[in-house]
């Protein structure tokens, strides 16, 4: 995934947050309506599911660095600031999975990849194999008739 703003690591999350206040004071200053995140009306868990807050403030961070690096470039002639080849994030949603549970019925990972270079290869899926109950005893008794 090459360099990936991991928003399973905290400091991809603190990166985050110091740009939130930035874009929070750029909002105010320029008298524009600061977006958020939204329920869908037939979300009963009210999982904020329609991420507008969320989506604005990554891209107006990798914006940001993007500016960043053009106006260090010019004056130095180089910058040691690098644009982030992918995203990564995980969503917890749907409500509990079971009475108590931590996990949610419809937890996920989303990876986003901004920089197409960091994909070094990709998979044709190959044929499913049977994988029934019925399937791996037969080919347990396969495996067991030739070991012995």
């Amino acid at each position: 995934m090459g360099y990936c703003l991991d928003l399973l690591d905290s400091s991809s999350i603190h990166l985050l947050q110091a740009y939130y206040k930035t874009m929070e004071a750029e909002y105010e200053l320029l008298n524009k309506e600061f977006p958020k995140n939204k329920d869908l009306s037939h979300d009963k868990h009210k999982d904020k599911i329609i991420r507008e807050l969320d989506c604005t403030l990554i891209e107006y961070m990798h914006q940001a660095i993007l500016e960043q690096m053009l106006e260090k470039k010019k004056a130095q002639g180089f910058t040691e600031l690098k644009l982030f080849d992918s995203a990564r994030g995980v969503f917890t949603e749907g409500g509990p999975a079971f009475p108590g549970a931590g996990i949610q019925e419809k937890n996920h990972i989303q990876i986003c990849i901004r920089n197409s270079n960091a994909i070094k290869g990709f998979f044709l899926p190959r044929k499913e194999k049977d994988f029934t109950p019925m399937s791996l005893v037969k080919e347990q008794k396969i495996r067991l008739k030739y070991t012995k």
